[in-house]
């Protein structure tokens, strides 16, 4: 038995599929073209800290390497603030074409809109194109300091509370974020000081205008510290590092939750295509696996990663979960 009725339905149901089925073939041809004419113009690389720390050397670095691999100009930006969150707010609202990435640690997608407001959806405006290296967070001792381990910091910050200051740079950063971790573990009375950068910090340090700081690996601090100026007690990382091995990490001192380190990446606008990410991701690894970039990072006390979108997005996703919790529990809140 025939259905006419049905078949004219179906029949016309086939029409719309495939007339529904012309633009979306298109768009996707269209953006397919676009990925293969990529790049055709100079790329912007807008790093979220100033310039001369070793996120900015890096991101030039990678900058140099991905000029020239890829034929095109690669002009780095510098716009820094709010710890990372302005240079990622430029990344979120720029056109989503491939040609404004972003260099930042993770902890503006991560931590920041945990400790106070930021002006982008972290997981739908900004997308993961490649983790770069994480910096390990160090606990340095000054010339204030009269102990000789991180041990003695607890052990003093005990038997006399209050006279251990702790120097962060800035509330609501990861090094804040070890301190309270390590506050919260030991019940000791450790002062915090709250700076608003790491170049006033890292001044008083010298100064000894506190006891203690955290404060990410960078070539100036190893300077510093070879100089004996600075000494490190402690560090967050997965294990210890190649440039420090007799310092031992925060874990192996019993305070896990504390052993932090701050990973950095290249990120892009939300919505740009999968396919110029993929591309620059293939560009961003061959870059990492040059022996100059990689000793850069090397030297600086950073310790190179790598990888794909997908694995990057994962990191952030899970790093994510585990600072709401912190921040929480610790009750940590930015200016």
């Amino acid at each position: 038995m025939a259905f006419p009725f049905r078949s004219s339905l179906l029949a016309a149901a086939c029409v719309s599929g495939a007339a529904a089925l012309v633009p979306a073939t298109a768009a996707m041809a269209a953006t397919a073209a676009a990925a293969d004419a990529y790049p055709s113009r100079p790329i912007r690389l807008i790093v979220a800290y100033p310039t001369g720390g070793i996120s900015d050397t890096v991101a030039r670095a990678l900058g140099e390497r991905l000029s020239a691999q890829m034929g095109t100009s690669v002009v780095v930006e510098n716009k820094a603030g709010a710890g990372g969150s302005i240079g990622i707010d430029a990344v979120a609202k720029a056109a989503p074409d491939g040609y404004t990435l972003g260099f930042a640690a993770t902890s503006p997608l991560t931590l920041n809109p945990h400790v106070g407001r930021v002006n982008y959806d972290p997981q739908k405006d900004v997308a993961p194109v490649m983790s770069v290296m994480y910096s390990p967070v160090l606990v340095v001792g000054t010339s204030a300091f009269s102990g000789k381990s991180f041990a003695d910091v607890v052990g003093q910050a005990s038997a006399k509370p209050g006279s251990v200051r702790w120097a962060t740079s800035g509330l609501g950063t990861v090094g804040h974020v070890v301190l309270e971790q390590v506050r919260q573990k030991s019940k000791a009375d450790i002062v915090l000081i709250p700076y608003k950068g790491a170049g006033q910090q890292m001044n008083d340090a010298l100064g000894g205008q506190f006891e203690v700081m955290s404060t990410n690996a960078s070539p100036v601090l190893s300077q510093h510290m070879q100089a004996g100026r600075l000494r490190a007690l402690a560090v967050g990382a997965p294990r210890r590092l190649e440039s420090l091995p007799a310092v031992p990490t925060l874990a192996e001192l019993g305070y896990p939750k504390a052993n932090l380190s701050s990973t950095f990446g290249v990120f892009a606008p939300g919505k740009t295509p999968a396919a110029i990410i993929n591309r620059l991701n293939a560009e961003l690894n061959k870059a990492l696996a040059e022996p100059e970039v990689h000793e850069r990072l090397l030297k600086g006390g950073e310790v190179p990663t790598g990888g794909t979108p997908a694995q990057f997005a994962k990191a952030i996703r899970e790093e994510s979960a585990e600072n709401a919790r912190i921040v929480k529990e610790a009750g940590i809140k930015a200016d």
